[in-house]
């Protein structure tokens, strides 16, 4: 690629809270495939429409995910690096089904997603209840959204409550800009032998959690499956249910808490939270793109794409994409919308978008009717923003209230 790349438009809160940074529209619509310089020093073509965005993840034969998701944003995550043994997040065809079989079972079926929802809904109610025995005010991130999501997965993989702080650890370290390799192994070597002894354990003594089920999905495999192999799985589960699922929870309360009209549907209609759950992480998700690698000469949108070139699909940008949906700007959930981008497509879409969605839409059927008074504490642009990172949102939410309801 030639030196005229433009600098990756990452989000820019300040001016843009609940979308992609302003120049995005202008891209999309002059400059659809556009080549850009990435925060970690690579070149890449940046794909902003829907339909090519949706293009580019629905088609592994052309662009692979062997380079990771984020290597345009983490130097911790090089995307020219050796794919190891059990990176499945780096894998594609059947090497990565091969994954996806053990996975899915586990936590991405219908009736695996359902069984789930009683400890969520309880877990919700728990962390309100302690709410209601203080006045206020707190960070909704720190005493709410973090808890709720680091509580579900844990109980999910039984990961004994004095265990469960590593994990916190390796999701801040996973998902920093700042934090470089040695670094990231310096907190990820040392709990993978946790994990480690989590499912050789499971192997042994299988029970109903998610570890437990995967084990056994990987004995019944064609192929077996390695101890580390299982290991990464768990993880990178763990590392993901920690931080990424609670951003979109104290995000998505931002959002609301700047529109009185949408929060105070969900206060009286907490039916509407299924819908409210897909508009949210239309607005929200999804940040700077996923990366893949073109492994053949191409195109996209009639912009020649050589083999080995990187390509961000910019699915934020797809989410806000004026052509695929009315007013994209506007959080609203009063009527059906198109499907989006938030969890990606294809074969990589998210293995943990089921739980994901179960707590954030548990969330919105619950806060809003059982604390009717929340409210922010300090202006809007005054939120501190995350840097650095993949995973964005506020840092912290300053909230308070007149009371906390009791359960229904």
């Amino acid at each position: 690629m030639s030196s005229t790349s433009v600098p990756l438009p990452l989000p820019r809160e300040r001016e843009c809270p609940f979308g992609p940074a302003p120049e995005i529209a202008d891209l999309r619509r002059e400059s659809p495939v556009t080549k850009v310089l990435c925060p970690t020093g690579i070149e890449a073509w940046l794909v902003t429409r829907y339909g090519d965005v949706r293009e580019v993840l629905g088609d592994p034969d052309r662009f692979s995910s062997r380079c990771g998701m984020a290597g345009h944003l983490l130097a911790n995550q090089p995307p020219d690096s050796p794919v190891e043994e059990g990176d499945f997040h780096r894998m594609d065809g059947d090497d990565y089904l091969r994954f996806r079989r053990v996975i899915a079972p586990s936590i991405t079926t219908v009736k695996r997603t359902e069984s789930f929802r009683p400890l969520v809904q309880r877990t919700v109610d728990g962390l309100l209840d302690e709410l209601a025995a203080e006045p206020g005010p707190v960070d909704l991130h720190a005493r709410f959204s973090s808890p709720l999501t680091s509580s579900v997965i844990a109980e999910l993989l039984d990961v004994p409550p004095a265990d469960r702080g590593m994990f916190g650890d390796l999701a801040k370290a996973l998902f920093d800009g700042t934090t470089d390799v040695e670094d990231l192994d310096a907190v990820r070597l040392p709990l993978f032998g946790y994990v480690h002894q989590l499912v050789a354990a499971r192997m042994r003594e299988p029970g109903d959690d998610v570890l437990s089920v995967m084990a056994a999905r990987a004995r019944e495999a064609d192929q077996a499956f390695s101890a580390l192999e299982l290991t990464k799985v768990a993880a990178g589960l763990l590392a993901a249910g920690f931080d990424t699922t609670a951003s979109a929870i104290t995000y998505g309360m931002l959002a609301l808490l700047n529109d009185a009209g949408q929060f105070a549907l969900l206060r009286d209609d907490p039916a509407s939270a299924p819908n409210a759950t897909d508009e949210i992480l239309r607005l929200l998700a999804a940040g700077s793109g996923m990366l893949r690698v073109a492994t053949v000469d191409t195109t996209i949108a009639g912009t020649p794409i050589s083999a080995g070139d990187y390509v961000v699909a910019a699915a934020q940008a797809a989410n806000h994409d004026p052509e695929r949906f009315a007013d994209p700007e506007k959080l609203d959930f009063t009527g059906s919308r198109p499907a989006n981008l938030a969890f990606g497509h294809g074969p990589h879409q998210c293995p943990g978008q089921h739980i994901a969605r179960l707590e954030l839409t548990t969330v919105l059927a619950t806060l809003p009717r059982r604390i009717p008074s929340l409210r922010l504490t300090v202006p809007p642009d005054k939120i501190e923003y995350k840097k650095d990172t993949s995973v964005f949102g506020p840092v912290s939410l300053p909230v308070a209230w007149d009371e906390v309801l009791p359960r229904s």
